[in-house]
């Protein structure tokens, strides 16, 4: 899959950030019985501080916060700024008994310009964000035995065509898995909340966003172009293994090796 070369110019480039971090992270307990799942270490740095830094170094400068579990401690680890980026907050008190359909829609009018949406349990190499800076960009990777959850197909001109909800039965056709990395121009975002709205007004606050996504794309009404996440490491961090798998792609950088390469 490659990368389909658009020019782009610094004025749409994508500066605000929503992150997703309302969960009570069960599958990670005891880790998560006094703090948010976001603030798991990974090799003895919070989840939430790896993704602020790639942000920063990817020229972001606001940071929307969808809040619900153990909040307080999110808040008092952040504050209102950090490496330059200015953070607020959106809590969802019903965290225990909704889904992230009802964390994103609960951001809809903290919202007004273009944004990339992030899931605050991933762990990924900053580079990677380069290619999500732009509107309407989906990341993605080839779908690998050890993975499971939401897919998509892709045609030949690297556009979204189809979302699949997970599933071990086998297929023939070539899918990728969504990374829960996504990115928006205004006018997909205004699409997004009106079918959002509908949503939440039926009681389906249990759902997945990529229900209001998928649904979207196959009226021809949302359009993805897929930003492959293959080549450098990323992962998501649900369980304790998933954490064990982490800490093996990002080890923890001694400091005689931050000053070897510098030298």
């Amino acid at each position: 899959m490659t990368i389909t070369s658009e020019k782009h110019t610094n004025n749409n480039r994508i500066t605000t950030a929503l992150l997703l971090a309302a969960g009570t992270g069960s599958r990670l307990f005891p880790i998560t019985k006094d703090a948010p799942k976001c603030l798991t270490l990974v090799s003895e740095k919070p989840m939430l501080e790896r993704l602020v830094t790639n942000l920063a170094a990817q020229g972001f400068t606001r940071l929307i916060i969808v809040t619900g579990y153990k909040q307080e401690c999110i808040v008092d680890f952040l504050g209102n700024e950090k490496e330059g980026i200015s953070i607020e907050y959106v809590h969802s008190p019903l965290y225990k008994t909704t889904n992230n359909i009802y964390s994103l829609w609960m951001a809809r009018n903290s919202i007004k310009e273009p944004f990339v949406l992030i899931e605050s349990d991933l762990v990924l190499e900053t580079s990677l964000l380069s290619n999500m800076v732009y509107p309407d960009r989906m990341a993605v990777a080839k779908m690998q035995p050890w993975l499971n959850g939401t897919t998509v197909t892709i045609n030949a001109q690297n556009k979204v065509m189809q979302f699949q909800p997970g599933t071990t039965e086998t297929y023939s056709e070539t899918r990728y898995k969504t990374v829960n990395i996504y990115s928006f121009s205004l006018e997909s975002w205004q699409k997004i909340t009106k079918k959002l709205n509908q949503y939440i007004e039926e009681g389906s606050v249990n759902s997945y966003y990529e229900t209001v996504f998928s649904d979207l794309v196959d009226k021809q009404q949302l359009h993805f172009e897929a930003v492959s996440f293959d080549k450098k490491p990323w992962y998501e961090v649900d369980n304790i293994q998933d954490l064990a798998e982490a800490e093996k792609l990002f080890p923890v950088v001694k400091e005689e090796e931050i000053e070897y390469a510098l030298y």
